[in-house]
C-alpha cells in the first residue's frame, strides 16, 4: 500500500527549506521532498528527501508507485538571471518538469476520484512594463494587468500558470467522461527575502545581497541604481502565503492565480535600512543596465486585494518588523565570530 505524502520540490532552495520546516510541524504531515542537492543537516530528519532530477520521468514513475500524493508544492525552478543565460535549460527545469508534475498530479486525481491540491509559486518576473515612464504611471499592477514579462523565467512562470489552469479546469475535457481535475492555486510572488539562505540567481536578489554583505563587513555594489523600486516580502509571510492559500475552502476561491505582497522600497531605502543597523557598511551602486532594465520591466507595487478578499491574506511583516525584528537581528547573529 502505498504512503500518503505532501510532496515537495525544490526544496533545499530558500522557500523549499522555511516550508519544510513549517509543514513539518504538525505531526500528521508526512513529508516527500526532492532536490537535486541534500538539504541541510538539521532539515534531514524532517523528510524523506529523494536527490534527484525532475526531468527523470523513470525517477517520478518509482516514487509514484511507492507515494500516494496529496498535495504537491512544486518550488523547483532555474531563477530569473540564470534563466538568461541558458534560457533552453531553463525551459526544461521550469516548464517541462511542471507540466510532468501537472500530468501526476492529473492521474493521481484521476486514480483517487478526488482533486489532488498543487500549490505553485509564481513570480512578479510575470510581468513586463515597456519602460519607466509606464511604470511610473501604473503604481499597483493586478493580476491580469502588463502579462508581457521580457524574461525567459518570467515567460516559463506565465506559461505555467496557464498550464495549471488547464490542468484545473479543462484537461481531457472530451474524454466521454470528465474525470476529476487537480485543484490548481498559485501564488505570485514579489522578491522574497531571507534571514536564512544567501540566495543565488534571482533578479531582486539585491536586497538580500545588500545585508547579508554589511554583517559581514564586506563592500557591495548594486546592480541596480538608487531609484529603482520593486515590492518585497520576507520568507516567513512567504510560506505564510502558500499555507493560507493551500488551507482556503475551495468555493472562497474567485481565481487561481493570485497576487501577494508586503511592502514597496527602492533600493536607496534599502541601503538606508542597511545603513541604519551597520553604520560602516560600504554601498556603493553600480548599474548593471541588463540587469536593471528587468527590474524597471516589473511594477513598483502589485495589487494584492483578491487574496485579501478570497482567503483573508494580509503579511505579518510590514517593512518595520521585516528589518527591525526579522532580517536585521537573525543576519547579525548568522555572522558573529565564534
Amino acid at each position: 500500500m502505498r504512503k500518503r505524502v505532501i510532496f515537495i520540490t525544490g526544496a533545499s532552495g530558500e522557500v523549499g527549506q522555511a516550508l519544510l520546516k513549517e509543514l513539518s510541524q504538525q505531526a500528521e504531515n508526512q513529508l516527500l521532498t526532492m532536490d537535486l542537492h541534500p538539504l541541510p543537516l538539521e532539515l534531514r530528519s524532517l523528510s524523506t528527501h529523494v536527490e534527484g532530477d525532475l526531468l527523470n520521468l523513470r525517477l517520478l514513475a518509482r516514487l509514484v508507485s511507492e507515494y500516494e500524493i496529496d498535495v504537491i508544492y512544486h518550488l523547483a525552478a532555474l531563477l530569473s538571471t540564470r534563466a538568461e543565460i541558458q534560457p533552453e535549460e531553463a525551459h526544461q527545469v521550469n516548464v517541462e518538469a511542471t507540466l510532468q508534475l501537472l500530468k501526476i498530479a492529473a492521474e493521481e486525481s484521476q486514480w483517487r476520484k478526488r482533486a489532488v491540491q498543487f500549490i505553485f509559486p509564481s513570480s512578479i518576473a510575470a510581468y513586463g512594463l515597456p519602460d519607466r515612464e509606464t511604470k511610473m504611471h501604473f503604481q499597483r499592477v493586478r493580476e491580469f494587468e502588463w502579462n508581457q514579462p521580457r524574461t525567459m523565467y518570467g515567460c516559463n512562470k506565465l506559461y505555467c500558470e496557464q498550464l495549471g489552469s488547464y490542468f484545473s479546469r479543462y484537461y481531457r475535457q472530451l474524454a466521454a467522461e470528465q474525470p476529476p481535475t487537480i485543484d490548481f492555486r498559485c501564488v505570485r510572488f514579489p522578491g522574497l527575502i531571507s534571514a536564512y539562505t544567501v540566495p543565488s540567481g534571482g533578479t531582486s536578489d539585491y536586497a538580500p545581497e545588500m545585508i547579508h554583505a554589511a554583517a559581514q563587513g564586506l563592500p557591495y555594489a548594486c546592480f541596480v541604481r538608487e531609484e529603482a523600486r520593486i515590492p518585497f516580502m520576507v520568507m516567513p509571510d512567504a510560506v505564510r502565503a502558500l499555507l493560507l492559500l493551500a488551507h482556503a475552502p475551495r468555493e472562497r476561491l474567485t481565481r487561481q492565480v493570485y497576487n501577494v505582497t508586503s511592502f514597496s522600497l527602492s533600493a536607496a531605502q534599502i541601503r538606508d535600512r542597511v545603513l541604519a543597523a551597520f553604520p560602516n557598511a560600504q554601498i556603493t551602486f553600480a548599474p548593471d543596465v541588463k540587469r536593471e532594465a528587468i527590474v524597471d520591466s516589473w511594477p513598483a507595487d502589485i495589487d494584492d486585494s483578491a487574496a485579501r478578499m478570497d482567503w483573508d491574506w494580509s503579511p505579518e511583516y510590514d517593512v518595520d518588523r521585516a528589518f527591525n525584528e526579522y532580517l536585521i537581528p537573525i543576519i547579525k547573529q548568522r555572522y558573529q565570530p565564534g
